[in-house]
């Protein structure tokens, strides 16, 4: 099994080459050999969960979507049997399909339950079906929130390694992939860091189970939005964007430099998705946020870049 101290030790290396500080004392958590240099091509393309939007229908959301400058739309796990309805949707707005927000299943596929767990493997394979008709990037998944499962942290690790590699091979044949999400520890006790889910990638091998970054669990569990998203490296394949009051970026002090640094260095090419609360008017401030991450990601140099 990867060991935590393995990525700690050669991310370290990779901060101390590019002449930065490690955010309070901490060391970067990096794949050992990956991606010791920035790769290049790295895109800044913005989606948004519907919720986030305004608008009276589906068609009305991904019209004002397409009119303030998103590139794609995440849609809710409520995909299987939708299918045709949210691809014509979004074709007919323009835009892509980012990931499918779908969740824990309560828990389902890490229940001491073995019959359960039989359950949710089945019910996240019709979704990833789904998913990949869709050509999304994937489907989100949380191992389960506090309270879903009477596992240990060891005892859902072990049952997610036995289960991934079965979901991943089925992921890979309907062209789709599973995004492991750490949590805060106020709503998940296992899996928190980025690192983690990186580990668990690792450890299935597998290019169906990858991982995602969620800038507002970051900012609770890791001492550094760079490191976090050098971890994940080659597995990250969707960000989720809110500040650390958990509302639209710009609208309370967090930076997201350092992380965009982080999804820089990776040469990341996905989607960076709304996933927030929003203070004041929905039609002044999602434009303003855009425009806001925008500036932000233009402060966002590497060593060596002007």
């Amino acid at each position: 099994m990867l060991q935590r101290r393995e990525f700690l030790m050669s991310a370290a290396g990779v901060a101390v080459s590019a002449g930065w500080g490690l955010a309070g004392g901490s060391a970067v958590l990096a794949a050992p050999g990956e991606f010791s240099l920035p790769q290049p091509g790295a895109e800044l393309k913005f989606s948004s969960q519907l919720g986030v939007i305004p608008g009276k229908s589906l068609e009305e959301k991904l019209d004002k979507m397409k009119k303030w400058g998103f590139d794609a739309v995440e849609l809710p796990g409520d995909v299987v049997g939708k299918v045709e309805m949210y691809a014509k949707a979004a074709a007919n707005a323009g835009l892509k399909i980012s990931a499918v927000c779908w969740g824990s299943a309560g828990g389902a596929l890490v229940s001491e339950d073995p019959a359960r767990r039989e359950q949710g493997i089945q019910q996240i394979k019709e979704v990833l079906a789904a998913a990949g008709e869709l050509q999304s990037t994937g489907v989100i998944f949380v191992p389960a929130f506090n309270g879903q499962t009477k596992l240990t942290n060891q005892e859902i690790r072990k049952v997610l390694l036995d289960i991934l590699p079965g979901i991943g091979e089925y992921a890979v044949s309907v062209k789709s992939r599973v995004l492991l999400e750490p949590l805060n520890r106020g709503e998940a006790f296992f899996l928190r860091q980025v690192a983690d889910a990186a580990a668990i990638c690792r450890d299935v091998n597998s290019p169906g189970i990858c991982l995602m970054g969620d800038f507002y669990h970051m900012y609770i569990e890791e001492p550094s939005d760079f490191a976090a998203f050098v971890a994940g490296g080659p597995w990250l394949h969707h960000v989720h964007l809110a500040s650390r009051k958990r509302v639209l970026p710009g609208q309370d002090e967090r930076s997201f430099i350092d992380g965009f640094r982080g999804l820089k260095w990776v040469g990341y090419k996905d989607y960076c998705s709304f996933e927030c609360g929003v203070q004041g008017d929905r039609e002044v401030e999602i434009p303003k946020a855009l425009a806001f991450l925008r500036d932000q990601w233009e402060k966002a140099t590497l060593p060596g870049q002007a």
